[in-house]
């Protein structure tokens, strides 16, 4: 017998729908199902894999809490509950908060954030309109719209974080005197919110949707939606967020669904959204086409099993099997491979390049389908690629996007085999109709292998589509669905950046856009929902004299409408027939919620009504939205509002980085990461974490894990940290480039910070005194360095900040400020000026005075945007500088801006402080060495600099109070009487004598120092102890090596330094 073996193995890596030997691409970019991976993507899918690998190394470090690490080095917050100070004053809602009583001892979040957004509200001070009322505003505007969060849910650290930075850009603009106008919103979110419902409807009333009219679910829905919808607008209020709560939109809304029914018509009426019959992505589980938004591509490196939902056993994915087709009339066999097996009783011909010599022979012949009989025509397609796998391929139309491609340039019919609800179709026989879709593929494996026609199962990579709602693999299928032709928008939408009239922020994303968006296919809008934009179109019946000549339309005619008399009207004009013999059906499908959601920065201002707001706030002036977003919601919203407005919706797209835990994971429910903003606002124990988990929908597998993550990152619960602080930790982190590893340390960190800012505004309200005047800013000139000095580093912040503002650098502006706040303002300024509060001339603490009034007052404003709740505070106990009336708020008051503050830039006195600085940092050294944490030791400096002793001498008193001096001298040469001194080297020309002789116990800190010493090194042993073990390169992890390392240096350094203080102390002894 002449068999013929065409092929091999092939194990070319690609993904779940394509097929070796052939070229895969998409005919639908944006419902595509699968495409053929070149050797660069396997590079890229193996690096992936080792990073993944590496990640779960380093989780296992984490779970073991540091196995090869110190046990003082825990990642585990350490933090003490702190007292929960109340705001008890009766204060009527949208009245302004008391703030006569003195302030509590320490900072409270509870107290602050007390009343304090009901009043911002009440005033109007978020409206556009109230920009009227403030002197300093300007002919300017500035308006975006939120990320309309999903109805269902409840905002996360994504969220929080996209409300931080929208917040501070609106309220630093509002403070710069523009009009502002950031409208709130809320998505539908169709299949989230419908699947919701349904979980609820079953479990409560043990009721299914298709026991339900349509009319009946959709009650049920807004009736859900009534009770739950609002909760995330508490917490956009509860974060801060200045929305203009008056102009709200949600995407449900009669009005916003009026703009979705126009756009639809518009857009079918010019021609680009029509009805057609393709492959999309669909879910068996939600029986319902899912955007790619929807679909997480999970790479396979291999043979791996995976739960599908509805099946009770685990089904085999990553593998590839070879089969053999008999050829029609003569002896001989053609091997064909695939992932899904199951498709094959859909096949309908096998496709071999032209060029491959190997099956030139077998052109225009024919297969004979095993199973049904049918003939295969043998057929060449340039679309095939010869060098994967056999170079031979099974074409199915009906479910793979290639293969629908070929079938097109063929004339070739497309059988679909597998159902909405993923069973087999009745095409397959009655051995396989009604079976699962996986459950089949091992029935026709089983009867392949019968008829001696299996070849063989290999492992091969692959990347698999899966339902991001469900779990459940994404199935291909062939439907009758609307269309959105995208081309050419596209394309105008790469041109906007190329010119320069949309800016992309970071421009790295510049290059990603034009990817995408080059390759763009049309867009399938239909969902087979419920819940959402019922699509405008309707099916024309004809009754009466001229039903006979519809007959022949399988399809029937369509009609698109802004209502049904329209729709009605339409279609007696096109057909020519009379409008009592036409019967109408409105398209049950909905539209895709991204199509609604691309309409938002021009239907949340009342398009296609000409309003106001759409003349004054359209286009918006900027997009702000996380980087994932940039082709499912910013590339739809680019197209559609340059293609129905004429402009583009917004000449800016800010995108910020992605939210991951503190161990760099993705957040997820099933880990038991996700944080709600909420408890990291107002802390929460570990069994209100706990039992937040439990009130979920996770099976109790993931319960068990999600709560023992929580246990190991929280093991206390989350701090009560605020507002403020969660809103300045989040904009403090870089969020221009890679992921944010998100630490709560980081927020409590921030919660330390406000408590400073606390203390020092109290600090000053008591300096300042009850009838303290502050002159206006431009009359004060600081006389003293130090005066000089704190004024220029304002200057500094106020150029730092309005760059950073400028540039959405939002970590540059956060570093500023904490800066001046805390090493500048706190730490330096306060603790030079207290001997000159208590001794200084009439004079000098009237100019302190005003210096301390305007570094608060500017200060405060600075800070406001993104600590709104304690500047406002803080800042309403000030006195008065402007007039009441005209500014009631720090919310709108001037943004302290460089111009304002440019007789403060004393450049000298910045340049001569770091003298300063060092001299300080050498004296604390010598203080911790010789542990003098009370005393207060005589110091004395040599400066054979000129230079530098007339600038210490500028400063002596600061250096005095910093250093915590008994006395200082500074000379120009070394006084040889002085004993009892311990050095230390500011620079060649400048060193510090620290009278140390007196103060303490010589053999008692050298008996001291030897047992330091000895414990220092039995550390030093342990650690390298570690690293001696074996396997260590091996065995722990590139990060625990580094720390390691760096400890093991930090021990040989203190070493080091405990021997020079032996020295040092035994010189002493000598000069006894």
């Amino acid at each position: 017998m002449n068999v013929f073996r065409y092929g091999s193995a092939g194990l070319g890596l690609h993904l779940w729908g394509s097929r070796v030997g052939r070229l895969s691409y998409s005919s639908n970019a944006k419902e595509t199902v699968g495409t053929e991976l070149n050797p660069s993507r396997i590079k890229h899918l193996q690096y992936k894999h080792e990073k993944e690998k590496r990640q779960r190394d380093r989780l296992a470090a984490i779970k073991a809490k540091g196995e090869y690490a110190n046990e003082d080095e825990e990642k585990t917050s350490k933090w003490l509950e702190k007292e929960k100070i109340t705001y008890n004053i009766l204060t009527k809602p949208g009245e302004k908060k008391d703030t006569s009583s003195p302030l509590p001892p320490a900072y409270s979040p509870l107290y602050v954030e007390a009343c304090w957004y009901d009043w911002w509200e009440n005033q109007g001070f978020f409206q556009p309109e109230y920009n009227n009322h403030i002197p300093h505003a300007v002919n300017k505007t500035f308006s975006l719209c939120i990320p309309p969060p999903n109805v269902t849910g409840s905002l996360h650290l994504g969220h929080a974080l996209t409300v931080a930075i929208e917040d501070s850009l609106a309220r630093w603009r509002r403070m710069k005197g523009h009009k502002v106008l950031w409208v709130p919103g809320c998505d539908h979110a169709g299949i989230a919110t419908q699947a919701v419902v349904e979980k609820r409807l079953l479990r409560e009333k043990g009721l299914q949707r298709k026991d339900m009219s349509r009319e009946e679910f959709l009650t049920e829905v807004w009736r859900w939606k009534e009770q739950k919808g609002d909760e995330i607008y508490h917490q956009l209020k509860k974060l801060g967020a200045s929305l203009d709560w008056k102009r709200v939109c949600f995407t449900m809304d009669k009005k916003f669904s009026t703009a979705v029914t126009e756009a639809f018509v518009r857009l079918y009426e010019a021609g680009l959204i029509y009805r057609g019959e393709r492959l999309v992505n669909w879910s068996c589980a939600l029986t319902s086409a899912i955007s790619d938004i929807e679909v997480n591509k999970v790479c396979l490196l291999g043979k791996t099993l995976l739960n599908v939902p509805g099946y009770e056993e685990k089904i085999t994915f990553g593998t590839m099997t070879h089969f053999a087709y008999p050829l029609d009339g003569e002896e001989g066999e053609i091997i064909v491979a695939t992932t899904r097996l199951e498709t094959m009783l859909g096949d309908v011909a096998i496709v071999v390049h032209p060029d491959d010599s190997r099956y030139t022979s077998l052109h225009g012949k024919h297969a004979c389908h095993p199973f049904t009989g049918r003939m295969l025509p043998i057929l060449t397609d340039t679309l095939v690629n010869p060098h994967l796998g056999t170079g031979a391929v099974k074409c199915t139309p009906a479910h793979d996007a290639v293969d629908f491609e070929i079938s097109e340039h063929h004339g070739l019919p497309r059988l679909s085999v597998i159902h909405e609800d993923g069973t087999m179709t009745g095409l397959c026989g009655e051995w396989l109709q009604g079976v699962k879709r996986f459950l089949a593929r091992e029935r026709v494996l089983e009867a392949l292998k019968q008829k001696g026609l299996y070849r063989g199962t290999y492992d091969h990579a692959m990347a698999l589509p899966l339902c991001s709602r469900t779990g459940d693999v994404v199935e291909p299928l062939l439907k009758s669905q609307w269309f959105l032709r995208c081309d050419e928008m596209a394309k105008r939408a790469v041109e906007a950046v190329e010119s320069g009239n949309l800016e992309f922020i970071p421009h790295f994303h510049r290059k990603t856009w034009n990817t995408w968006l080059s390759s763009i296919s049309d867009w399938c809008i239909s969902r087979q929902l419920w819940w959402g934009h019922q699509i405008p179109a309707y099916q024309i019946s004809i009754t009466g004299s001229y039903k006979e000549e519809m007959q022949n339309d399988s399809e029937g005619i369509w009609v698109c409408a802004r209502n049904e008399d329209d729709a009605k009207a339409l279609a007696s004009k096109k057909l020519q027939i009379p409008q009592d013999q036409i019967t109408l059906t409105q398209d049950p499908d909905v539209l895709d919620t991204w199509f609604s959601s691309g309409l938002f920065p021009f239907a949340m201002l009342g398009w296609p009504e000409q309003t106001p707001d759409l003349q004054h706030f359209y286009p918006n002036s900027l997009l702000e939205t996380g980087s994932d977003l940039i082709f499912f919601w910013v590339a739809r919203m680019v197209m559609l509002g340059q293609e129905l407005t004429g402009k583009l919706p917004f000449s800016k797209v800010f995108l910020h980085s992605l939210v991951r835990d503190a161990h760099g994971r993705k957040m997820s429910k099933s880990l038991g990461n996700v944080i709600d903003p909420l408890d990291v606002i107002s802390g929460a124990s570990l069994q209100t974490l706990h039992a937040k988990l439990q009130e979920g929908n996770l099976d109790p597998k993931e319960l068990k894990i999600a709560m023992e993550g929580q246990k190991q990152d929280f093991p206390k619960g989350i701090p009560e940290c605020g507002t403020d602080a969660l809103r300045f930790a989040l904009c403090s982190y870089h969020c221009q480039g890679d992921d944010i590893n998100m630490d709560i340390n980081q927020v409590l960190s921030a919660r330390h910070f406000c408590n400073k800012i606390w203390n020092a505004v109290k600090f000053t309200l008591s300096t300042l005194g009850e009838n303290f005047e502050p002159l206006p800013l431009i009359e004060i000139s600081p006389v003293s360095a130090i005066d000089r000095w704190i004024c220029s580093r304002l200057y500094g912040t106020a150029l730092d900040c309005s760059q950073g503002f400028e540039n959405y650098d939002f970590h540059a502006v956060t570093t500023a400020i904490h800066n001046f706040w805390l090493h500048s303002f706190c730490d330096v300024y306060l603790e030079s000026i207290k001997t000159k509060l208590k001794e200084g001339s009439t004079y000098e603490m009237q100019q302190i005075r005003q210096i301390l009034y305007h570094c608060v007052y500017q200060a405060l404003a600075l800070l406001a945007p993104f600590m709104p709740y304690l500047c406002e505070e803080l800042w309403q106990r000030l006195p008065c500088l402007h007039n009441n009336d005209l500014y009631p708020s720090i919310c709108v008051v001037p943004y302290p801006v460089p111009s304002d503050l440019a007789h403060w830039n004393f450049c000298n006195e910045e340049a001569q402080f770091q003298l300063v600085k060092e001299t300080v940092r050498v004296v604390r050294s010598l203080r911790a060495q010789y542990q003098l944490t009370k005393a207060k030791p005589n110091v004395h400096i040599h400066c054979s600099s000129e230079q530098q002793k007339t600038i210490l001498e500028s400063f002596s008193g600061p250096l005095q109070a910093l250093c915590r001096a008994g006395s200082l001298s500074i000379s120009d040469s070394v006084d040889q009487r002085l004993g009892g001194c311990a050095v230390g080297i500011v620079s060649d020309t400048c060193h510090v004598y620290l009278q140390i002789q007196g103060l303490v116990d010589i053999h008692k800190e050298k008996n001291k120092l030897h047992d330091q010493t000895e414990k220092v090194k039995s550390q030093l042993e342990k650690t390298l102890a570690k690293t001696r073990l074996q396997d260590y390169e091996v065995r722990v992890p590139e990060h625990i090596r580094e720390e390691t390392a760096n400890k093991i240096s930090a021990l040989k350094n203190e070493l080091v330094q405990i021997q020079q203080v032996v020295e040092d102390l035994d010189n002493m002894l000598k000069q006894k």
